[in-house]
């Protein structure tokens, strides 16, 4: 029944072809036209939806919500950043403005200028953080260090990328970039780095957030222990990394209500404090006083710098939870009530300060300002504050991992969707299980918030530097600004950020040295799990199997073909893998269709599902012998299902019916069949090497593994009628034969390549090689979890690598 179906679906198409227009020639055309559909339209719309123009009411709904997810972080700031400016206390009142005038000018130059109206422009449709800019500059550079992309993935919906003149001064930067593999890494480190302080603020949020609000008990109880209050912290701790596997969607409604309150309440509360203590801390907008402040302090001024610095932080969590928000949405929310509620809650504790500066007030600034009426629900609130920032910035720490996974950058772990709506909800219960033992290790071991925000000033001001750096490469090879704009903006981030981290290096041995530690750790991991994945691409590209040995191996591959089908599974988007030549040297039976498939990432942030697959022939038809490539973007889930194996089995048959089409059409020659699109020319696919082989069928080889009829046009004209039907009656047999051999089973062949360091190398590089990516190896999960292989199913066919 089901060969019947595809026969009555073929007869169709053809039946169109012939009433629709005289000419083969202009029938095949029209067939092009709908087969590949270019999409501009969709294109266009998917490149663009963060531009649309929303409706008013649309656009105040979508900025509400930004609120509970893109600035808990940067809003629970004030808690404690005086606190880590002042841990010695308050020698001159003049030192509160001067501070104040610091606070003023580093909240409008990071976060207002250089994030919101700036970097936040720089999302790859709609996704923000390290790994977003990284992606960019992967589609209009040649920098990526796994080059396992193909011409045909520049054809995708999102692959969105721009060509610039030879002169210009964008291509003579990308020329740099790609002329030595020595800047491509160092690119990739760089973007590393970041990521790596990106999990470290994972890590030191949550502590410093939650350990601040319930700081809050001891002020009403100044008898309490302080173990009493980082006891609740942990507790709190605890419970928000285990209900984490719930994910966010049933209680993520409650965020930008919570976040907007406490905004209002700390707005409400500065406005109150400037007017009942002291309105004259209003001259702080004057930068006047910033001079006057470091004139007065000299060093110890200078290393306050390090507290000041906290009042930015969670600007860098801003751009990686930009997902699900346009652009104007977020820049509507910041400006009207994130940054002056954040000017109102500083300026109100300046102005208490001014009147009450021993230090116990320095100590719990945030809540000894609260009128003592309105404590116990501004104590609520803030709580609630807290975790809704920590729960951002985990969420954060979960997508960037999850981006680095998808580039080969971290060890294969589980990735668990929380939501049917929204794909960028995910957990990763590995990673929140470390995240939660350090954070609470963080938490207990300092047990005081001027050591945690130490660690956490440096961490931010890294990630900071870190985005600066792609910034610069962004607004040349993407934007393609002048280079004056780019001057200016670059030297004046690098002004500010280098100031701060020249502040924050002080503090390494007073508690900053931790998201060093921390970031070493990871970046250890993320280098070493690339340079293995890296070197293992590099194998089987250079080891892979002649097209010339396969066939004269003749149909039976010089085996025993048994009834089913092998999915190979291999890294390779092109060429037959060094494995199977290893299997078939080792065994004396394949099964009788062989599909190699290759699941690949691609530096987009989604694929979409009707492009995902694409479906090649190897060899003659004789020899059934496919490759399909599966690709998808950083924000996509490979699915761990049947689901997948049923797709691919349906773009498989899909590809028989079109390649039986375009054989059946006078001009077929002119074409070349890629899943379900199709391609004009014949010059892109055919290799200038290919070789004509075969007396019977003139066939010839291209670069992507596709046999294409090469016949005369004379030849062509005299056999349409008699090869189109020819053509069906393939078509049928060969759908049949697909099927019967699916009936008979699916056997999935996965190959296991071992990678050793040669006995010669160096001791550097016997310790990465043989012992952590070894480990992380033995660790991480096995392709046949994440492809959901049965065990009756898997074949293992492993192999030793030397590097």
């Amino acid at each position: 029944m089901k060969a019947a179906e595809s026969f009555e679906i073929s007869m169709a198409s053809r039946v169109e072809i012939d009433e629709d227009s005289d000419t083969n020639k202009g029938s095949m055309w029209v067939l092009d036209q709908k087969l590949d559909q270019p999409m501009d339209e969709e294109a266009g719309r998917l490149r663009n939806m963060y531009r649309e123009k929303f409706s008013a009411l649309l656009l105040m709904r979508l900025a509400f919500q930004s609120l509970g997810v893109v600035f808990g972080d940067l809003g629970t700031s004030p808690l404690y950043v005086f606190y880590n400016t002042f841990p010695h206390g308050i020698s001159d009142p003049e030192d509160v403005v001067g501070a104040l005038s610091l606070i003023i000018y580093s909240l409008t130059l990071i976060p207002l200028l250089k994030y919101v109206f700036v970097v936040c422009r720089a999302n790859d449709s709609g996704q923000g953080g390290t790994f977003a800019l990284y992606s960019l500059l992967c589609r209009h550079a040649n920098v990526k260090t796994i080059p396992n992309q193909h011409r045909t993935d520049e054809e995708l919906t999102t692959y969105s990328r721009s060509t610039f003149h030879e002169q210009s001064y964008a291509a003579k930067t990308k020329k740099w970039l790609e002329g030595h593999a020595s800047r491509k890494n160092a690119l990739l480190l760089l973007v590393l780095v970041g990521t790596c302080m990106v999990i470290g603020d994972g890590i030191l949020t949550p502590a410093i957030s939650v350990l601040s609000a319930a700081g809050g008990i001891k002020v009403s109880s100044p008898g309490m222990k302080n173990d009493y209050v980082i006891l609740v912290a942990v507790v709190i701790l605890v419970g928000l990394f285990s209900v984490q596997h719930y994910g966010t969607d049933k209680v993520g409604w409650l965020f930008a209500p919570i976040v907007l309150l406490w905004f209002l309440l700390i707005g409400g509360i500065g406005i109150f404090n400037i007017w009942k203590h002291d309105s004259s801390v209003l001259r702080a907008f004057s930068p006047v006083y910033i001079y006057r402040y470091f004139k007065r302090n000299g060093r110890d001024g200078w290393t306050s710098l390090g507290g000041i610095m906290l009042s930015i932080t969670g600007t860098e969590a801003l751009f990686a939870d930009l997902a699900h928000f346009p652009v104007s949405a977020v820049q509507i929310a910041f400006t009207t009530v994130v940054f002056p509620c954040l000017l109102l809650a500083y300026s109100g504790q300046a102005a208490y300060l001014m009147k009450y500066h021993d230090d116990k007030t320095v100590l719990q600034a945030f809540y000894r300002s609260i009128p003592e009426k309105i404590y116990w629900p501004v104590f609520i609130v803030a709580t609630l504050a807290a975790i809704v920032a920590s729960q951002a910035t985990i969420s954060a720490t979960f997508s960037i991992i999850k981006q680095a996974l998808a580039l080969g950058c971290f060890p294969r772990v589980k990735v668990v969707h929380t939501s049917k709506k929204f794909l960028g909800q995910i957990y990763i219960p590995d990673i929140n299980w470390i995240l939660m033992i350090l954070c609470i290790s963080v938490t207990a071991g300092f047990k005081n918030q001027s050591q945690i925000g130490n660690a956490y000033g440096t961490a931010v001001v890294v990630v900071m530097l870190a985005t600066t750096l792609l910034m610069t490469l962004i607004m040349i090879l993407v934007w393609r600004c002048h280079w004056i704009l780019v001057l200016i903006f670059t030297g004046l981030s690098l002004v500010v950020e280098c100031t701060y981290f020249s502040a924050v290096l002080f503090k390494v041995d007073q508690g900053g040295w931790v998201p060093l530690v921390i970031a070493a750790a990871f970046l250890l991991i993320m280098y070493v799990w690339h340079y293995g994945t890296l070197k293992r691409y590099e194998f089987e590209m250079h080891s892979k199997v002649s097209m010339a040995w396969l066939l004269g191996l003749g149909p039976s591959l010089g085996l025993v073909r048994v009834p089913g089908i092998g999915l190979v599974y291999t890294e390779l988007a092109s060429g037959v893998p060094h494995i199977f030549s290893h299997f078939i040297t080792n065994l004396p039976a394949i099964h009788s269709v062989v599909v190699f498939v290759c699941v690949k990432y691609l530096p987009v942030y989604t694929v979409p599902e009707e492009e995902r697959f694409l479906v090649k022939r190897i060899g003659p038809k004789s020899f059934h012998m496919f490759r399909c490539v599966a690709r998808y973007g950083y924000k996509d889930l490979h699915k761990k299902d049947d689901d997948f194996e049923k797709k691919l089995f349906d773009n498989l048959f899909m590809f028989v019916r079109l390649e039986s089409m375009m054989e059946g059409c006078s001009d077929s020659d002119e074409y070349s069949i890629y899943g379900q699109q199709t391609e004009r020319s014949r010059e892109g696919l055919i290799n200038n090497n290919g070789n004509t082989i075969g007396s019977t069928a003139d066939l010839t080889i291209s670069s992507v593994d596709s046999i294409v009829p090469a016949k005369s046009p004379l030849h062509a004209n005299n056999t349409t009628s008699s090869s189109s039907q020819l053509s069906m009656q393939n078509e049928i047999d060969e759908l049949e034969f697909l099927n019967n051999c699916r009936d008979s089973g699916v056997v999935h062949i996965l190959g296991n390549t071992i990678v050793r360091a040669r006995r010669d190398s160096r001791f550097y590089k016997k310790i990465a090689v043989d012992y952590i990516y070894a480990f992380l190896r033995k660790v991480c999960r096995e392709h046949s979890v994440i492809f959901n292989v049965p065990h009756e199913s898997l074949l293992n066919v492993g192999q030793i690598f030397y590097v």
